[in-house]
């Protein structure tokens, strides 16, 4: 009964979830075991490697060779592969693993028949996913035709031709799998433009009501304190009048700009995202930021006091630090307190100059433990990284962490 009753939605959003992930690493130890699930498959064809050394069909110096070169390969792979769907190695550094990579199928292959012509596939694979694209196009191919050489040369074109449209495929496969994912990165990013757009349409609407309400109040107030200049003298009650329709007039200023602000002074962490995002590249910095991140369960207070938090640390990253990358990362973490909602900044730059710290951290500390929160800000051998917490059940009544000032 419960599962007829589950809301379609929630399903949706969740599907949505997962999909917005894709390209980004890992939060927690279920997004890696996912991420784990695209890529243990694949392992399939270590199978016919691994019956040929128990088989015991060669020697022991070639058999122990066979599992070091078997192990190394796998790991190498492994760890080129899922580090691309995180956070991916530097240029050169993936260069140099495919290349070894290639060399161990080669040589394996080579030396120990044609049971191993299938690490091929996982080369690959490993062009099409971690190469640019011009260099996956042209080394596809050679990883082919290296295949079917070494086919030949130990006498099994049989198997080869059998692999050929494998390793041919699954390499320009794996290139539209990426360039599906650089998508789904880019469409993202572009909704938290949007999302930055967004906000910043609504301060223009903001100042057009601002304008209206106290353009109009303030005309009628210095009327209205004209006339009672002119009336007191002579009229003290018609200039009491005016001085009762003044203090009247200013009331209800003041509760129209009250509604106009009212919700617009607390930052919301999505659009401090979006205004990260666009900060950090007006400067320069490569951005890794999380996407939409996911309130369920969290007070506008916690909130907030998050988002105040990120727009420090992202100042301070632009202003201060000469960093080039800057990594935010939000998590759920369940602690002896309770779950709590924790923000990491981290970024590679030289952290300024100062020794201690400054007024905008010492606000900011104020700030969270309003929150029932806390700040931890930690000089790094290269960089400097900043964390927030707060509770991911803060009561509905608790006082506003408030605004800057």
């Amino acid at each position: 009964m419960s599962a007829m009753t589950e809301d379609p939605r929630s399903e949706e959003e969740a599907r949505a979830e997962r999909l917005v992930r894709i390209g980004q690493p890992p939060r927690n130890r279920g997004e890696v075991l996912r991420k784990l699930v695209w890529i243990l498959p694949w392992l399939v064809f270590l199978g016919a490697p691994v019956q040929d050394l128990a088989a015991g069909h060669h020697t022991t110096a070639a058999t122990t060779a066979g599992w070091v070169g078997l192990v190394a390969f796998t790991g190498i792979y492994l760890a080129v592969v899922f580090r691309t769907m995180g956070r991916p190695y530097a240029g050169w550094i993936v260069t140099a693993l495919v290349a070894v990579l290639w060399v161990l199928a080669v040589a394996l292959a080579l030396s120990l028949g044609s049971a191993w012509l299938g690490l091929f596939v996982y080369v690959s694979v490993t062009c099409g996913v971690t190469l640019p694209l011009s260099a996956a196009y042209w080394t596809i191919p050679l990883t082919t035709v290296a295949m079917m050489l070494a086919g030949w040369f130990v006498d099994d074109l049989d198997d080869a031709w059998s692999l050929f449209l494998i390793v041919l495929l699954v390499g320009y496969s794996m290139t539209g799998v990426r360039q599906l994912v650089r998508t789904t990165v880019e469409l993202r990013k572009a909704r938290a433009t949007v999302a930055q757009l967004a906000a910043n349409e609504e301060r223009l609407r903001l100042a057009r009501d601002l304008h209206d309400l106290l353009g109009h109040s303030l005309s009628l107030i210095t009327l209205k304190s004209e006339l009672a200049g002119r009336m007191l003298p002579d009229h003290p009650d018609k200039a009491a009048q005016q001085v009762a329709d003044i203090e009247q007039v200013s009331r209800q200023a003041l509760v129209d700009v009250r509604e106009a602000v009212t919700g617009y002074r607390r930052p919301r962490l999505a659009g401090e995202l979006a205004g990260a995002q666009v900060a950090l590249t007006a400067a320069g910095v490569i951005a890794d930021l999380p996407a939409e991140p996911d309130l369920t369960a969290v007070s506008e207070h916690s909130e907030s006091a998050l988002a105040w938090a990120l727009r420090e640390a992202i100042t301070n990253v632009v202003r201060h630090s000469g960093a080039q990358r800057c990594v935010v990362e939000l998590v759920r973490r369940q602690t002896l307190d309770g779950p709590m909602l924790e923000l990491s900044v981290e970024d590679n730059g030289s952290g300024g100059s100062g020794k201690g710290p400054g007024n905008g951290l010492t606000g900011l500390t104020e700030r969270l433990e309003k929150a029932r929160g806390s700040l931890e800000a930690t000089r790094l051998k290269r960089g400097f990284r900043l964390v927030a917490r707060v509770p991911a059940d803060v009561p509905a009544a608790l006082t506003d962490v408030g605004s800057p000032a």
